[in-house]
This record gives structure tokens, sequence and C-alpha cells, in this order.
């Protein structure tokens, strides 16, 4: 009668001694939000690598699952909540989807400032490091990125100078986008990439500031017959920054081994590599465009300098704002440029 309960005891032991190797085998499944299309450049030239080789890395212990076009619910101004709060546990997103939230890394998002998605994404994870950590309390960044020139593109006027921007309802990402917009004489409205299509085809906006890279994948370039690009000797009209973010929790509750993977596949070379494959899609970006007959336009160097001009004080304001949240926005504005620089090299 006896032999149960010993039986017992010997299987309970037996699962004790074989539980920590049962949870190292544990298959962990990293459930991925972001809000483009599937087949967007993003999703599948920097995410889908990045989930293979996480997973190649562990041996499929860790996996993503990823949900494109925001189908988990929500909007993309509210992916950053998402993976705070731990509804996903990574999310691919602006951090100026949601405006004012995060004004020190909008110094990368700055009009005039960039010069290469390369060099940006570089700089942005460097001045994250030094200047950026407190506003990110509570999210675990594993990236960021900017994206390769931002353009002017429109329905049906062709934008060569800053006066022909005067009255026209532009969309832009960003709050940096909506203050340069407004600078420069168009009325700024902003609002995500996924509205962008409906918005242009009812006549809602007359254009748009966007990198080549993500148009084709929406079809904007079939809603519009006009682009202006700018001088490639001077720095972007505009860019906007990304970031790959991980629940910290989520992160924590990882075994050693696993957030060993996280942490090689993550930071400086993530950054550099995405920016890197950003600055290489701008040409595969802009075929479908040119392939269309749609009509270009180059505003020069001379032209740009009044832009450049007409937008100095949204750099006044963001030291302004940065000097009165304590900090010293003219050493970080010049902190910001140098990494620019340094990395350009």
């Amino acid at each position: 009668m006896k032999k149960q309960p010993i039986l017992k005891s010997l299987l309970l032991a037996a699962g004790a001694v074989l539980a920590p190797f049962t949870a190292g085998a544990q298959e962990i499944t990293l459930k991925v939000h972001h809000f483009w299309p599937p087949a967007a450049m993003p999703p599948t030239k920097i995410l889908g690598p990045w989930c293979d080789k996480i997973a190649a890395e562990s041996n499929n212990r860790m996996k993503c699952q990823v949900f494109p076009a925001m189908q988990l619910g929500g909007t993309p101004a509210q992916l950053i909540d998402q993976v705070k709060d731990g509804v996903v546990d990574i999310a691919f997103t602006l951090p100026g989807y949601t405006a004012g939230r995060f004004p020190v890394m909008e110094v990368f998002e700055l009009p005039f400032i960039s010069s290469s998605a390369s060099a940006g994404s570089k700089a942005a994870w460097d001045f994250y490091g030094k200047y950026g950590q407190k506003e990110f309390a509570g999210i675990k960044p594993l990236m960021f990125a900017t994206h390769d020139d931002g353009y002017v593109h429109t329905r049906e006027k062709q934008v060569k100078t800053m006066a022909d921007l005067k009255g026209l309802k532009m969309r832009a990402p960003t709050r940096m986008t909506n203050k340069l917009l407004a600078s420069l004489g168009a009325t700024p409205v902003a609002m995500p990439l996924p509205a962008v299509p409906e918005a242009v085809s009812k006549g809602v906006i007359d254009g748009f500031l966007l990198p080549w890279e993500v148009i084709p994948s929406v079809k904007l370039h079939e809603m519009v017959k006009y682009h202006s690009e700018t001088d490639p000797t001077r720095p972007a009209l505009y860019t906007a920054l990304f970031i790959l973010a991980m629940n910290p929790a989520k992160y924590d509750s990882l075994p050693a081994d696993l957030k060993a993977i996280i942490d090689r596949n993550s930071g400086a070379g993530l950054s550099a590599m995405a920016g890197k494959i950003w600055d290489e899609s701008q040409a595969a970006g802009r075929k479908p465009a040119t392939d269309r007959g749609n009509t270009f336009y180059t505003i020069p160097g001379a032209e740009l300098d009044n832009w450049v001009k007409a937008s100095a004080p949204v750099y006044d304001e963001w030291v302004a704002n940065q000097d009165k949240a304590g900090n010293n926005g003219k050493q970080m504005l010049q902190d910001a440029r140098d990494l620019l620089a340094k990395n350009r090299q």
C-alpha cells in the first residue's frame, strides 16, 4: 500500500531535478507588433533578418511572432505604450508618433541635420546612451535608426521654392516635421503612415514628406505626380527616428543565455545595420515613381538656404525647451552634430 506514495515522491524529486533543464529548453515566442504592411522594407529587411538571427542563435528556442499593420489593434501612436505595458513584447515604431513625449531624441528629427541614415542611426544610439535613457524609462530600446533622406511629394503642384509650399496641406510624421512645414509656410497635418493613402486619395492633404523607401509599399507613387528632392550635397530636408523597443519585464524574464543573444544582436551594431539598409533602399523605392513617369525636380542649394534660414527657429525652440527641462540644450545640440559628423567619416 505504501508503494504509490513512494513512487509519487520519486516522481516529484525527479521533476525538481529536471525542472531547470526543462525551463532552460523552454521555447520563447516574442510577440512583435508594427504598423507597416508586411512587404514594406523595414519589416522585411531589418526586422525579419533580426528575428531569423535570434532564432538561429538560440536553436529556435526564441522566436518572433510578427503582427504587421496593427493587427493586434490600437493605433501606431499606441505602439510605444503597448510595449511599455507588456501588451506586446517588442514594437517597431517611431517615438515621434507620440508628440512631445521623447523630446531629447527629437534632436535627430530637426530639419537639415542629417546627411545619411547610417550616420544618423549610429549617432542616435550613442546620443541615447548619453542623454536619452531617462525619457525611455520603462522601455528597453534595442535599436534607434533614422531613415534615408525625406523629400516633398505632391498631387497637383510641383514644389520648387519655399513660396510653392504656401497654403499646401502637407502630412508630416512627427512634431519636428510639423514645425518645419509650418516654418516654410505650409499647413502641417500630423498623421501616421497608414492614414496617408486615404488622406491623399480623398484630397484631405495636398502632399506629404516621406523618404523613398516606404512609398511603394503603400502605393503612394500612384497617388501623386510630383516629387521634389533636395540637392544631394546638402543635409536632408528631414528624417524621422525609429525605435525597436522591448518590454523590460519580458527581457528580464529570459534565461541568461537568451538575454545574451538579445544583447549581442541589439544596440550600436543593429542601429548601424538598420541605417545602412535604409540608405541602400533609396534607389529601389524611387524606381516605381520613375517607371510611372512622375515628374521630378531637385531643389538647388541656393534655394535650400532660404529653407534653412526659415526653419532656424525650430532649433532655437528645441534648445530652449531642453534648457527649461534643466538640460544644457546648446551643448546637447552640439553633441548631436558632433556624433553625426563623427559617424559620417
